[in-house]
């Protein structure tokens, strides 16, 4: 019995000591330190590899305060155990309702959050080793990407009576997919998903001169839902 109730008592001590350590502002301010320039590079990342239609600042500048908010919640739960468990007792029941459109952006937010929880575990070293490998290969990814053909969205009007002319035309084109078709009274249209790489102009004015085209555009298309 004796044996059982030291053994009880040495794990007790063990995690209260962990856990008692406390917060130095010496500590705090150097998990800040290190949670602000992971944040930064972040954000240097982010705005460099964007490809979306409008940049938000308040999003791209919410990277560097989530880093450092995820930093001093971590520095903070870590002193106290009682405090670490009433933590995440407060922060199960928050919700989050802002849409994030883009996929991209909430891995960024994750990111923001990993590189925060790092620093507030003060893991700096590991930290920033993974923090600059991830956007080294992002960029990589992105530089390929960006060299490979773009998908676009060619959307032609054209005059009913003329479509053999414009069959004939899309016969010419590179690799395409018709995603719809539309006949009115007052014309017809096509949709298709198009690929391109670096000829957009080119097609726009070819098409022009097809008889029976009366109007073409071509939309950037980055997935399910157009722009």
């Amino acid at each position: 019995m004796m044996t059982l109730v030291s053994f009880v008592d040495t794990i007790k001590d063990s995690v209260l000591e962990q856990f008692s350590a406390g917060v130095t502002p010496g500590a705090m301010l150097i998990s800040l330190g290190v949670a602000f320039l992971m944040g930064l590079f972040i954000l240097a990342v982010y705005k460099a590899t964007f490809r979306g239609v409008l940049f938000s600042k308040g999003f791209a500048f919410s990277l560097i305060l989530l880093s450092m908010v995820t930093a001093l919640v971590i520095r903070t739960i870590s002193s106290n155990l009682a405090l670490s468990l009433g933590m995440v007792g407060a922060l199960s029941i928050v919700r989050f309702r802002t849409a994030i459109k883009d996929p991209v952006d909430t891995v960024f937010m994750f990111w923001a959050i990993t590189a925060g929880i790092m620093s507030g575990a003060g893991l700096y070293l590991i930290g920033g080793i993974a923090c600059v490998v991830l956007g080294v290969l992002y960029f990589v990814v992105t530089f390929l990407y960006r060299r490979a053909q773009m998908p676009y969205l060619l959307v032609i009007r054209y005059e009913p009576e003329k479509v053999q002319n414009i069959t004939a035309a899309l016969r010419r084109l590179p690799r395409h997919r018709i995603k719809s078709r539309t006949t009115t009274r007052r014309g017809a249209e096509v949709t298709m998903e198009i690929s391109l790489k670096g000829n957009e102009m080119a097609l726009i004015d070819a098409l022009y001169k097809v008889d029976g085209v009366t109007d073409a555009s071509l939309v950037s298309y980055e997935g399910e839902f157009g722009l």
